[in-house]
């Protein structure tokens, strides 16, 4: 092959990887799709820290996936690449044969994130938490946690949301068990502005986390121990997730047969760690009647301070020979009044 046809092979490549590029929506800035063949875990219960400083805003925590499988990236507050814009947070949707992840991305609205209730103004459609004004961010203390003390520039609205039930915590929108939502005309809209991709603190958190194996769902069962961050440089102080309470129900309505033995892999799991705690409750229960025994000692270490009060006997005995006197029973009587 001549060096002309190898240039031209090259060109006809770049070409049809540069029409693919522009066939990927905006919100996806990786280039291509990540599509898994089972839905992510539910989202945890968590509290949202106290945001860090004025300006920074709330990215809410998300369930991402590599080789290894599914790891929750925490919550975090985050600075926004520039003033005017906000966050739209990354979701799963069913695709029809697998679980398709569309990116997160910034933009002047917030578009269609799956209808998913990520919480703290993120409620499944549009965000409540705060609006620009002027060239300061203004946060609404009825759902964000801020210090008014330190944030002067806030507001209260308080927003009532209807959420089923049955989709409290789900983390995938579509498909069998996922939030059935579709976008709005102003979601539509927002879709087609220009967006500005996560910013390279965003990547660096997601890059921490994967890094964490604690936060993998085959480490911790769907039920991440740290699942916030209060910023990126403080990924370490996290606050732990004590809800452990929260049942993974999304995993169940999957139609996927190798969603269904990994379900099952993981109830068999939660079920043996079930057993392994109850024994260990069990256990616990057992110490205190077995260890009745340390109150055997308890009268030994009462009666070890009995020869220590010997003296006591030792002290009241000297004032007996002071009282030989006491044949005299007038001056025996006439000292306890002196007492």
């Amino acid at each position: 092959m001549t060096m002309k046809s190898l240039f031209a092979l090259r060109s006809i490549r770049t070409s049809i990887v540069a029409m693919a590029l522009a066939l990927v929506p905006a919100a996806s800035f990786a280039g291509v799709f990540i599509s898994v063949g089972f839905a992510p875990p539910a989202l945890p219960v968590y509290v949202q820290p106290v945001c860090p400083g004025d300006g920074y805003l709330w990215n809410p925590g998300y369930w991402a996936y590599g080789p290894e499988g599914y790891y929750w990236v925490p919550g975090v507050w985050v600075q926004p690449p520039m003033v005017g814009v906000l966050w739209t947070p990354g979701y799963w949707g069913w695709g029809g044969s697998a679980f398709i992840f569309h990116a997160g991305y910034w933009g002047p609205h917030v578009g269609f994130y799956g209808g998913i209730n990520y919480g703290f103004g993120y409620t499944g459609a549009g965000f409540v938490g705060g609006r620009w004004d002027g060239g300061h961010f203004a946060y609404n203390t009825a759902v964000m946690n801020v210090n008014r003390t330190v944030i002067h520039n806030t507001y209260v609205e308080n927003v009532h949301v209807t959420v089923n039930p049955a989709y409290a915590h789900t983390s995938f929108s579509g498909g069998a068990g996922g939030v059935q939502a579709h976008a709005t005309a102003q979601e539509m809209a927002a879709e087609h502005e220009n967006h500005i991709p996560p910013t390279a603190e965003q990547t660096q958190h997601v890059q921490l986390a994967h890094a964490d194996r604690s936060n993998f769902a085959s480490a911790n069962g769907g039920h991440p121990t740290h699942v916030t961050a209060v910023t990126v440089n403080n990924y370490r102080s996290t606050t732990v997730n004590n809800n452990r309470n929260v049942s993974n129900v999304n995993n169940s309505t999957h139609v996927n047969n190798t969603t269904a033995v990994h379900n099952g892999a993981t109830n068999v799991h939660n079920g043996q760690t079930n057993v392994a705690n109850g024994n260990h409750d069990a256990a616990g229960a057992n110490r205190p009647a077995a260890q009745a025994q340390p109150a055997r000692p308890q009268p030994q270490a009462q009666a070890h301070p009995q020869p220590q009060e010997r003296p006591q006997p030792q002290a009241q005995s000297r004032p007996q020979p002071q009282a030989r006197p006491a044949p005299r029973p007038e001056e025996h009587e006439a000292e306890r009044p002196r007492r």
